[in-house]
């Protein structure tokens, strides 16, 4: 079993980044996916959800702290779920990691995102 990320980076306030999850060793359509995030010295923090099927009402859920910045979607053909991100803060740097939740629960490995001049 594997998810991973790819698409953190450096980026100045303001920027945008898109972040990606690929799956595989499971059955990617039968878990829902969510992204976290944990800055230094903080706990993880549930950023963004998106329910095992996104056409269904209320399927995609955010952190309030990324509503209107962030849309989360997955590509069950791809095994990939995505996170886009804009108007990116110095205060969403953090380490983000994809989670598989479902019959199990799998984690990414983390990509690295930094938001500063």
């Amino acid at each position: 079993v594997q998810l991973v990320e790819s698409g953190g980076g450096w980026v100045q306030p303001g920027g945008s980044l898109t972040l990606s999850c690929t799956g595989s060793g499971f059955t990617f359509r039968s878990y829902a996916m969510r992204w976290f995030r944990q800055a230094p010295g903080e706990g993880r923090e549930l950023v963004a959800a998106v329910a095992i099927l996104q056409g269904d009402s209320g399927a995609t859920r955010y952190a309030e702290s990324m509503e209107g910045r962030a849309t989360a979607w997955r590509d069950n053909s791809k095994n990939t779920a995505y996170l886009q991100m804009n108007d990116l803060k110095p205060e969403d740097t953090a380490v983000y990691y994809c989670n598989a939740w479902g019959p199990e629960t799998y984690w990414g490995q983390g990509t690295q995102v930094t938001v500063s001049w």
